[in-house]
């Protein structure tokens, strides 16, 4: 076993939710040696052709991932892993907080340069990307973000890919709606936790309404020009914002699953030119969190 491969308990946990067999019917060899190879890159972020040899060809360990990134693979090993934690009570319900983290995007996702022709007398406009590829402008340059819920043992519930320059707030309730833990019993996932944290770029009205309609516990500080505007109003302007300090203190947890995430150099620098295949990259990280003990 080389650094950073599954270990035993690992695999263990993990060979149970791979797929059996492959498009033509036949079974996949040396799946862990594979996944080992994935898992490298993932860590390391070399490029594919640089893995070492140990780990196969390295356009059988991209394929793979790259394929199993499109078609969900990667989604449902995830949600499998998080379903046995959770009959095994490990996912800590009492406190999820939301966060979000940018990714600064290397020249390799940002593809080869597309200049517009240049019109005399006018200024050429920037190289422009497409909105469902995840990449941005701000004012770190090329960027995407990854939102993420998170809970009290800092591993992530749910995450979400955006462009570099999308704001928090309004993230918040698809990342929510993304959380979704089947129960190994039967009966409907788990989807709602005790409490939720955030930052006061989540302190809106929408949101606020909406933890409200499906009875979640909130602890989010009120920004100044929102408790000035709020007083300002009067009576109209609605009753002051609960905030509880003591309790605010845990939302350094999803910072910390954010931290762990990025261990994965492949996650903290955006190498993949598609937003699929780097949700997969993600994904993967992700799913390392829950596999250890």
């Amino acid at each position: 076993m080389g650094r950073g491969d599954l270990t035993s308990g690992e695999w263990a946990r993990l060979k149970q939710h791979l797929p059996k067999g492959g498009q033509r019917g036949g079974r996949w060899s040396n799946h862990r040696g594979v996944i080992n190879g994935i898992l490298f890159r993932n860590r390391t972020g070399m490029p594919w052709r640089d893995l070492p040899v140990r780990f196969g060809k390295w356009k059988t360990v991209y394929e793979r991932h790259r394929r199993w990134s499109a078609d969900g693979t990667w989604d449902r090993i995830l949600a499998a892993v998080q379903a046995d934690a959770d009959a095994e009570n490990q996912i800590d319900w009492s406190m999820v907080s939301v966060d979000s983290t940018s990714c600064r995007a290397h020249q390799h996702a940002a593809g080869a340069r597309n200049k517009p022709p240049r019109v005399p007398g006018k200024r050429r406009t920037p190289q422009q990307h497409r909105p469902d590829e995840g990449l941005g402008r701000s004012r770190g340059g090329l960027t995407c973000k990854i939102h993420l819920a998170g809970e009290g043992r800092r591993r992530p519930l749910a995450f979400l890919i955006t462009s570099g320059q999308w704001g928090d707030a309004p993230q918040l309730i698809p990342i929510m709606e993304r959380v979704r833990v089947a129960r190994l019993g039967g009966g409907h996932p788990r989807t709602r936790p005790d409490h939720l944290g955030g930052d006061k770029a989540y302190s809106s009205r929408r949101i606020r309404r909406y933890l409200r309609r499906r009875q979640i516990k909130h602890t989010i500080p009120e920004p100044r020009n929102q408790r000035i505007n709020r007083e300002r109003r009067g009576s109209k302007g609605g009753r002051p914002t609960a905030f509880d300090a003591e309790i605010y203190k845990r939302r350094n947890e999803v910072e910390r699953t954010i931290n762990r995430l990025k261990n994965a150099r492949a996650v903290a620098t955006r190498y993949d030119k598609r937003a699929y295949v780097f949700h997969g990259t993600v994904t993967i990280a992700a799913i390392r969190l829950w596999l250890q003990p």
